[in-house]
């Protein structure tokens, strides 16, 4: 099996197939929490207040729609990564030069995919400091308060750290514990707000602003749930973890683990999006979990984990880039070896 990327895979000399690297072991539920890690942030929690500008049929039938668009745009990325036969193509730069040219096909295919990564990335920093700041705050009241900036670098700190692992398959015990934070959290968030009920005198009807602010606040509404939705910015990376052969080709077990992702993402995404708007109606917070300031144990259990899945997750989108520059990077010192070596 030929691989686009540095990464292959052969047939020996009896005929049977095997692995050329180490990289390519993950099993079918490894892209599952993968994908989980990667799909699932914290824009779950500001689900109820995107349906506050939408509406009770606008958002749900806004949010079934995305949830049925992405599981079929991944679907259609997992067919793309064996399209050829005998070729893997383990990255998006991969496809685009296959799709667009080699010459092309990077300059369309790395700006936008670096703008996703890279700007998750800055989010994940920003959700992870603040999340911290928020946890710190309210289990050491005693204890001297922190610019956010500062929290927002100790979450960097953490990275510097991760980011010295190897592989996609390294990362997968810090990406399975983050895929467990998310599920845990978009459960506290909603079974808090089932359990707390409705707030008085709450109100469903649309929030009362001039209609271009509305309509820009739509578009921000649809956007938070699109955004929400991400994870195919790392499909490719993903599956080429996994290891195929003709008989069973990657696609099979990794279109088994996009489902059980799915499958996750469902039950995170609609309770917590309907229950909180439920609760609060338009007057839910862009963070549901700052409406529920009781208990304040299980509220600040909630924001730890939401720093845990966002470290996880940061690594997880962070990694294609990494391999980006590490390429070029390679390629500039071995030119200028060369050149000074003549």
């Amino acid at each position: 099996m030929v691989s686009t990327s540095p990464t292959k895979e052969v047939a020996n000399s009896d005929g049977k197939w095997i692995e050329e690297d180490t990289s390519r072991r993950a099993k079918w539920w490894y892209s599952t929490f993968h994908s989980v890690t990667a799909m699932i942030g914290a824009g779950v929690l500001s689900l109820p207040y995107a349906m506050a500008y939408l509406g009770w049929g606008p958002g749900t039938l806004v949010l079934a729609i995305s949830w049925c668009m992405t599981l079929n745009t991944m679907w259609q990325m997992i067919q793309l990564h064996e399209c050829v036969p005998g070729t893997r193509f383990d990255r998006y730069i991969d496809l685009g030069r296959h799709a667009f040219g080699p010459k092309l096909g990077p300059w369309i295919v790395l700006p936008q995919q670096l703008i996703v990564q890279v700007g998750c990335d800055i989010v994940y920093m920003v959700t992870g400091g603040k999340c911290l700041k928020k946890f710190m705050e309210m289990a050491c009241t005693n204890c001297t308060q922190l610019k956010q900036s500062y929290w927002i670098l100790i979450f960097g700190g953490i990275h510097f750290f991760l980011s010295q692992l190897p592989n996609f398959n390294s990362v997968a015990g810090v990406s399975l514990a983050a895929a467990v934070m998310s599920l845990s959290y978009s459960t506290i968030a909603w079974v808090g707000c089932l359990a707390r009920g409705q707030i008085d005198n709450v109100s469903y009807a649309y929030k009362k602003t001039s209609s271009a602010d509305y309509m820009f606040r739509v578009f921000n509404a649809l956007g938070q749930i699109s955004f929400a939705f991400a994870g195919h910015a790392v499909a490719l990376e993903i599956q080429a973890t996994i290891p195929s052969t003709p008989e069973r080709p990657s696609k099979e077990p990794m279109w088994k683990g996009a489902l059980g992702a799915y499958f996750i993402n469902a039950i995170c995404y609609f309770p917590v999006a309907l229950i909180g708007y439920w609760a609060f109606g338009q007057d839910v917070d862009d963070n549901v979990l700052m409406n529920l300031k009781k208990p304040a144990w299980l509220i600040a259990s909630a924001n730890l984990m939401v720093v845990i899945h966002v470290i996880g997750s940061y690594q997880v989108q962070i990694y294609s880039s990494q391999l980006i520059w590490y390429t070029c990077m390679v390629h500039m010192y071995t030119s200028a070896y060369i050149c000074l070596s003549i």
